[in-house]
């Protein structure tokens, strides 16, 4: 096997809060890099770093039994094509990939080794960043070959151009969209009438919609 190391965060078992697999029991393995640098990330990233090359992580994988799946998470996952490949090879359980949808010539390198694909729509609005409609989809293109979702954290300032361009996106394949109410830090801090008004202004334009929010939040677990 490769003998390069990534830094991790954490590792931990807990369950999933977020999208269509809200409840089933996961580890998580968070990645500590990151192509971008959205205005509402709330991990920090800079301490309390753990290496790992691809065997100590496959140990660390091996001691967990009663999981649905592994989440790669981060941070971004995909910044670390080539561990990933690695490692996924020869992880003997169901992979499930949480991305920010912009790294689609790395997602080339490991889609064969993935099950479900959790991909942001990162709306400008939100991430006070620059659009990345391109990058979206063509990341698409490829991530339809497994399970895939859109998951799309909105405010207050969601624009009705993001609405129009995100659904044009999901409708070519039928694909999932599940919308997110930014949370600050564990308070929601929109109204349930803006929340409602949003989901039905996709709604009215698609029908694949789900309104989801963080639920391990609310729980208070990790």
């Amino acid at each position: 096997m490769m003998q390069n190391k990534v830094l991790i965060k954490e590792i931990f078992e807990s369950i999933q809060g977020e999208g269509p697999y809200i409840g089933v029991n996961q580890l998580f393995i968070r990645f500590s890099s990151c192509n971008l640098n959205c205005a509402y990330c709330d991990t920090d990233f800079k301490t309390d770093l753990k290496e790992y090359t691809v065997e100590d992580l496959i140990c660390e994988i091996n001691k967990y039994e009663n999981i649905h799946s592994v989440s790669l998470t981060g941070g971004e996952p995909l910044i670390e094509k080539d561990f990933l490949s690695e490692l996924l090879k020869n992880v003997n359980k169901k992979i499930y990939l949480e991305t920010n949808g912009t790294l689609y010539e790395n997602l080339e390198k490991v889609i064969d080794y993935t099950d479900i694909v959790s991909m942001d729509i990162k709306l400008p609005s939100t991430t006070k960043m620059k659009p990345h409609w391109q990058e979206h989809a063509k990341f698409i293109e490829i991530a339809k070959e497994k399970e895939l979702f859109l998951k799309v954290v909105f405010d207050i300032n969601i624009t009705e151009d993001e609405i129009i361009k995100t659904v044009s996106l999901a409708k070519k394949y039928n694909i999932l969209i599940v919308l997110q109410p930014k949370m600050d830090g564990e308070y929601l801090n929109l109204t349930s009438d803006f929340i409602n008004d949003t989901y039905y202004r996709f709604l009215n334009k698609y029908q694949n919609v789900r309104l989801i929010p963080q639920v391990h939040k609310f729980l208070n677990v990790r």
